[in-house]
């Protein structure tokens, strides 16, 4: 009777895990990935390193991002203009009102927007 007991603790306990687990790996629905659609957005072209550019993000007034360096690139240089640093603040944004946060910039999007080479 013991062993009984004892298998059907262990049987659940397992189950219990297993159904945490499932709920540890649930993907965020569309409306958290969503929370700034409708979020008035600013940004602003900042001072960086070695007389370079960078910008703010902020969402309806609250700061979000600032970002002093070209993202996804090596290094701590940021653009060479104000408006390299402009064209990829409004990607950014474009990519944070379609629910991609953080707004991941790639190196081929750079080079489409005449960032980089």
């Amino acid at each position: 009777m013991k062993r009984i007991f004892l298998l059907i603790a262990f049987g659940l306990s397992v189950i219990t895990a297993s159904a945490q687990g499932k709920n540890d790996t649930k993907k965020p629905d569309n409306k958290d990935n969503r929370k700034y659609a409708n979020a008035k957005f600013n940004y602003v072209v900042i001072d960086a390193p070695n007389h370079t550019y960078g910008y703010d993000i902020s969402a309806d007034s609250i700061p979000l991002i600032h970002q002093q360096s070209i993202p996804g690139m090596p290094g701590n240089e940021g653009f060479r203009t104000k408006n390299d640093a402009q064209k990829v603040a409004r990607l950014a944004i474009t990519k944070i009102q379609r629910g991609e946060m953080p707004p991941t910039i790639s190196h081929d999007e750079l080079k489409s927007l005449n960032v980089v080479k």
